[in-house]
């Protein structure tokens, strides 16, 4: 088989890293090389010319799933003409919703993430950017009355367990029960 162009390559690798991405918040990092490959419609070959080790896909496919979280807040912002507090609420209302309960593999990464990285070495690329990008997405979710962190793990824990009890109606009383936590002054 012929080279491929460099656009081509970049589109390709562009192409691992969204599907990684998808995959990892889906099913867990723990997804094999051959399948990310074959969910990316490339040969398992064609990985090694792309990225020097799972472990830097890793790192790459979980910067690349904060920065969807970024453009995702940046998105709301512009959606309610700058106002940060109807922004932060229409993000929560999405956050806090069976929708994004039911679709971890386009949702927030770290709550699809969590016990990945709680299972990486404290010195692990992949581990720093997901610190950074809980940090920012607190920093975002400060108000002047209530604390990023302790917003995000209302919200992350809520979406863990509604998760982890899907099927179940307390899945669904999860989610309106730290809805209501967070939006009752608003």
């Amino acid at each position: 088989m012929g080279r491929v162009s460099q656009a081509q390559a970049e589109e390709n690798r562009r192409r691992v890293v969204e599907t990684a991405s998808r995959l990892f918040r889906e099913q867990g990092t723990h997804v094999s090389v051959a399948e990310l490959m074959k969910a990316s419609g490339l040969t398992h070959g064609g990985f090694y010319k792309q990225f020097a080790s799972k472990e830097a896909l890793v790192d790459e496919a979980t910067a690349h799933a904060f920065g969807e979280l970024a453009r995702l807040r940046a998105d709301g912002l512009e959606q309610q003409a700058g106002r940060r507090d109807a922004a932060q609420r229409a993000l929560i209302d999405t956050y806090l919703s069976v929708e994004h309960r039911d679709s971890p593999a386009q949702g927030c990464p770290a709550a699809a993430l969590v016990t990945d990285m709680a299972r990486e070495p404290g010195d692990a690329a992949a581990r720093r950017v997901y610190t950074e990008g809980v940090g920012e997405f607190t920093e975002w979710l400060a108000t002047e009355d209530q604390d990023g962190i302790a917003r995000l793990c209302t919200m992350l824990g809520a979406l863990v367990l509604a998760r982890a009890t899907k099927g179940s109606p307390i899945s669904e009383e999860i989610l309106t029960a730290a809805h209501t936590a967070l939006t009752a002054t608003d």
